[in-house]
């Protein structure tokens, strides 16, 4: 029998800072790029009613643990839970099962950072949100951990959930945060753009990106969802979480690909080996560069463990336990 350790979303959802999310997926895809193995999501679809069922996965050597996701979304509740199992990487053993809840869009939020960290200008300091909801406002403040802000305009359809963002916003950051009426006015003289919808199409014009302009797109995690355009793909250095997800889901390349604009050669390199030093960022103030997040073990992993060894020093959580196969019963 092997104890392991419950923690429920209000158990770690005060035990972290944006800043320390980054420190902990940033280190995570280092190993990554390093030749530790992650894989893209395996997501089983179901029609009537509609939902996901979604799983994915990271080894983490040097930090010491493995895990990932395991989160259904959709079906007649119309919402998601994020069941986070964490392992030891060396004995292979339980360590914690977390309620991935509250840290879903701070852990998200950082792979996005880690991005802008090695993929943006330096001087990078105005921002461009489109997106109101949860992933957007992880996105935003972890940024803001890699760069210094001066000036954010944030956009979604509905005037009250941009403004209410806005308002929000103001109150994290030392930046100055304002709702915008158009896509194309709040990317117009931003450094950084960040995508965080459902989108099935285009929410901004490629031909309207600046020279030197970073864009994170993180609602690419199906062939259907489609946040930047094709334009957008073949003007920019193509960076994605993993490769394999590349051609797989992300639906802006493939359907880029579709479009005859680029091939599978157009793909950089993955956030991993930038991060490790294996392949150039970004090369140049005018080059335009892109992540493309669609979610990993990586970043869920890495942070799973810095919540779950930070819950150990202060006594959170309730213990569980885990009998090994090898004392299945067996019948006798």
């Amino acid at each position: 029998m092997t104890e392991a350790l419950f923690l429920s979303s209000d158990d770690v959802s005060d035990l972290a800072e944006p800043d320390d999310y980054v420190e902990a997926v940033r280190e995570g895809y280092r190993q990554i790029g390093e030749g530790a193995p992650a894989e893209p999501r395996t997501k089983l679809v179901n029609d009537s009613p509609p939902g996901m069922f979604t799983t994915y996965a990271a080894v983490l050597p040097d930090t010491g643990a493995m895990g990932g996701y395991m989160y259904s979304a959709g079906f007649r509740e119309r919402d998601a839970w994020f069941m986070t199992p964490l392992f030891d990487a060396d004995t292979g053993e339980p360590l914690a099962l977390l309620d991935g809840a509250s840290m879903n869009p701070f852990k998200t939020g950082a792979a996005g950072a880690v991005a802008v960290d090695a993929l943006a200008r330096v001087d990078a300091s105005n921002v461009a949100v489109i997106g109101s909801g949860a992933q957007a406002r992880g996105q935003l403040r972890a940024t803001a951990a890699v760069r210094d802000l001066d000036t954010v305009w944030v956009y979604s359809p509905t005037k009250e959930h941009r403004e209410e963002f806005a308002g929000e916003m103001n109150g994290y950051l030392d930046a100055s945060v304002a709702a915008v009426a158009s896509s194309d006015a709040a990317i117009e003289e931003a450094d950084i753009v960040i995508t965080a919808t459902n989108a099935t199409e285009p929410v901004f014009d490629g031909d309207h990106l600046e020279a030197g302009t970073h864009v994170t797109a993180m609602g690419q995690y199906d062939p259907g969802k489609r946040e930047v355009d094709a334009t957008t793909i073949r003007r920019a250095k193509y960076v994605p979480d993993l490769r394999a997800r590349a051609t797989k889901d992300a639906g802006a390349f493939l359907h880029a690909m579709e479009e005859g604009v680029v091939d599978e050669d157009h793909i950089h390199a993955e956030l991993g080996e930038v991060v490790a030093g294996e392949a150039p960022g970004r090369e140049s103030d005018d080059e335009i560069t892109l992540f493309d997040s669609g979610g990993t073990g990586i970043e869920t992993a890495a942070a799973a463990y810095m919540l779950y060894e930070r819950a150990k020093e202060e006594g959170r959580g309730q213990p569980i336990d885990f009998s090994p196969a090898s004392e299945a019963l067996t019948g006798r």
